[in-house]
């Protein structure tokens, strides 16, 4: 009897029970909609922004899912610069953070192109710029040449959850998933996505690194079913929160009886859906300016003003003061303090009890 879902004859020929998911699907594509209707409101340097946020959420949380945390500013600042967009200072930029970002811009800005072999290798070696994984070498830019356990528990008291492709079968198994991923149909761009997600890491291709490519593919086929390069809502981010859940459906679909996918399906719907709900949450700095900028634009402001309020609403670090105004605007102190003085005037900004020396100013929401 076979073991796993890939052990049964034509094992990629999915089947699924549409009538229970096709609610969730629908709730998806209006929500998917809903939202790049908002977000299409908002002007070039807003939407910029929450792209930017949303970019590096995701590639943050995908490694997260794996154990790895990565620096957010260099994160930040890698995409920026990718993007060509302003990222307020030069920042050192590990090689590693580099790759991974170089992968997930490839997949969702280049949404439409074709995937190929050479793409996949070329995510790989991104992926591991060094052809280590941590302490351990392994084979990078290329599919494995050994087999493939996923295992978890201290040692001795290891449980076997997967057991992969034989190696010698992985070349067969990519090249009917590239053909498929390329292959012009009429399934629903976000059913492929689901499927593409769980084919690829059903085969696991690589040494290491198959969960963050298995999400950058399916980030690419969410792209192609949004008809935009432009990401508001981080599936990785979610996948994260649910992780227990994420695993137990893999589980439970690759040690299935046979190719139906339906537990999957419903589990990854239901995933996107409440990503696209929170992506409300994510953006929420961005939807904030959006309206300051709504309220007050008809309010005179100088240059000035308009730059520190902006870094006011992106994670400004510390208590703003007249001395930091100065020194970023760079102007007097004086110039500074009246620029405050007329922002307090025009009730944008207000100032905090302690004063003296120690005299700090806030946004006035």
């Amino acid at each position: 009897m076979a073991q796993y879902i890939y052990q049964h004859e034509n094992w990629t020929t999915f089947i699924w029970d549409y009538s229970r998911i096709a609610i969730v699907l629908s709730e998806v594509r209006h929500l998917q909609g809903k939202l790049l209707g908002t977000m299409n409101a908002l002007g070039f340097s807003l939407k910029s922004e929450a792209m930017l946020e949303t970019l590096t959420l995701d590639i943050m949380k995908s490694s997260e899912i794996e154990g790895e945390k990565l620096n957010r500013k260099q994160v930040r600042s890698s995409i920026a610069k990718r993007l060509g967009m302003e990222t307020g200072g030069l920042v050192s930029i590990d090689r590693n953070v580099e790759g991974v970002v170089e992968m997930l811009l490839d997949a969702t800005q280049n949404y439409s192109q074709d995937l190929s072999e050479d793409r996949l290798f070329g995510w790989h070696s991104a992926l591991f710029p060094s052809g280590r994984s941590g302490m351990y070498k392994i084979e990078a830019g290329k599919y494995r040449t050994g087999e493939m356990q996923v295992i978890s528990g201290a040692m001795g008291q290891e449980k076997v959850h997967y057991e992969a492709v034989e190696a010698k079968n992985v070349k067969t198994e990519m090249d009917k998933f590239i053909n498929w991923i390329n292959e012009k149909s009429q399934m629903e761009s976000v059913i492929k996505s689901a499927i593409a997600h769980l084919w690829f890491v059903t085969i696991h291709p690589f040494d290491d690194g198959n969960g963050r490519i298995a999400r950058a593919i399916s980030d690419m086929l969410l792209a192609r079913s949004d008809g935009s390069s432009q990401r508001f809502y981080s599936m990785s981010n979610q996948i994260l929160k649910e992780r227990k859940k994420y695993y137990s459906a893999l589980e439970k679909t690759q040690r299935g009886g046979n190719s139906d996918i339906t537990l999957w399906l419903h589990w990854f719907l239901n995933c996107l859906k409440n990503s696209l709900i929170n992506s409300e949450t994510v953006l929420k700095s961005v939807f904030r300016k959006a309206d300051f900028w709504e309220k007050h634009k008809n309010t005179p402001l100088n240059e000035r003003q308009r730059l520190i309020v902006n870094r006011l609403f992106d994670n400004f670090y510390g208590k703003l003061t007249s001395s930091k105004w100065a020194k970023m605007t760079k102007t007097s102190p004086d110039t500074a303090l009246r620029d405050i003085k007329d922002l307090i005037e025009k009730g944008i900004l207000q100032q905090e009890e302690a004063g003296g020396r120690s005299t700090n100013y806030t946004l006035n929401n």
